[in-house]
């Protein structure tokens, strides 16, 4: 099969289109074709090398995949070949007390396509079958590819995590990024007041577009300032953060008294710091959030299939154009996510 694969760490020029062995299957999983295969920013950290993380090389990256059954294991029961699908992103060991108890992304042995095993960005990936859950009628493939891995993360961020009620304000930071973009449109679900945060003029009124009450340009504000302006100087009773050491600052300052900040992420940086003494008095509360559980994105689907929840794609290239993708988004020239075609 026809792939992306690297052999070394670096730069998008290490990222090869080539050919791959197909993979094979055990009784338990499912042999996917896939059609389309979406970008994150683990993406990147994975190619560059992260400290501490050794992944298996050569390795085919990609963790948000759309595609067909082509082949089903003995024991596999769910699905059936020719069904459209999407891919849970994240795999856990099914056994222990976390993926028992239904928080699966709480699993020791957790990773994603992608990650320790090979990814979507080839013609054919295997998962085991519960990964496997099926498109809605009217999604295309691309959307299939752009949904799953954010959409389950801001759920789990926004409802499981922050618990965001009904009249309060959030701050959703990088409105252009796909965990941003998904937060804003499930926190006007949860009935808030939405203020998010973007770099051009023209991520701005996108992020208004997509439902936003408010939008802040940071490269010519400071955040904090501006969410006081915006809450008479009350603060957001809830922050998603998600960019790291870049805005944690501002981040922290924007909270309201009693205020919960959120963070899945560190894409600038992960040396935040805080004063304990403003955090203890002002008693706020931090909280961490990786991924989210198989039921988050059921959850989320619902969303989709009423109309409130739909992924934003910003570009969509060919599987072959993978460096020039990682280029795009490595540069945060996206608005939503970017998504290779697989022919």
């Amino acid at each position: 099969m026809k792939a992306i694969v690297y052999s070394e760490h670096g730069g998008p020029e290490v990222l090869k289109y080539t050919d791959a062995p197909e993979p094979e299957i055990d009784a338990s999983e499912v042999l996917v074709r896939v059609r389309a295969c979406a970008l994150n920013h683990l993406d990147l950290f994975l190619r560059n090398g992260i400290p501490g993380i050794k992944i298996p090389l050569p390795h085919i990256p990609g963790s948000d995949i759309a595609g067909e059954v082509a082949k089903v294991g003995a024991k596999v029961r769910n699905v059936k070949v020719g069904e459209r699908v999407m891919l849970q992103p994240g795999i856990s060991c099914g056994q222990c007390e976390q993926c028992l108890a239904g928080d699966d992304n709480k699993c020791r042995h957790y990773t994603l396509f992608g990650q320790m095993v090979d990814g979507g960005c080839a013609e054919f990936v295997k998962a085991p079958a519960v990964n496997v859950v099926p498109i809605p009628e009217k999604m295309s493939f691309e959307e299939a590819a752009a949904f799953p891995l954010v959409s389950i993360t801001a759920w789990h961020m926004v409802v499981t995590r922050a618990q965001l009620k009904p009249a309060e304000t959030v701050l959703v930071l990088a409105a252009g990024s796909g965990v941003g973009s998904a937060a804003i449109q499930i926190a006007k679900v949860a009935g808030a007041r939405v203020i998010g945060t973007a770099g051009t003029k023209e991520k701005v009124l996108k992020g208004k577009e997509l439902g936003a009450d408010s939008m802040i340009l940071h490269s010519e504000n400071s955040i904090s300032e501006e969410v006081k302006k915006m809450t008479n100087r009350r603060g957001v009773d809830v922050v998603v953060e998600h960019v790291g050491q870049a805005t944690w600052d501002e981040s922290i300052r924007s909270l309201a008294f009693g205020g919960r900040l959120v963070t899945c992420g560190a894409t600038t940086g992960y040396d935040a710091k805080i004063d304990l003494r403003y955090l203890f008095t002002r008693q706020f509360s931090l909280l961490g959030s990786f991924m989210g559980s198989k039921a988050d994105l059921f959850s989320a689907l619902e969303l989709y299939r009423r109309g409130l929840l739909n992924p934003v794609i910003d570009t969509v290239l060919p599987l072959e154009k993978c460096a020039e993708a990682h280029q795009r988004l490595e540069h945060r020239e996206q608005f939503g996510k970017i998504v290779l075609r697989v022919a």
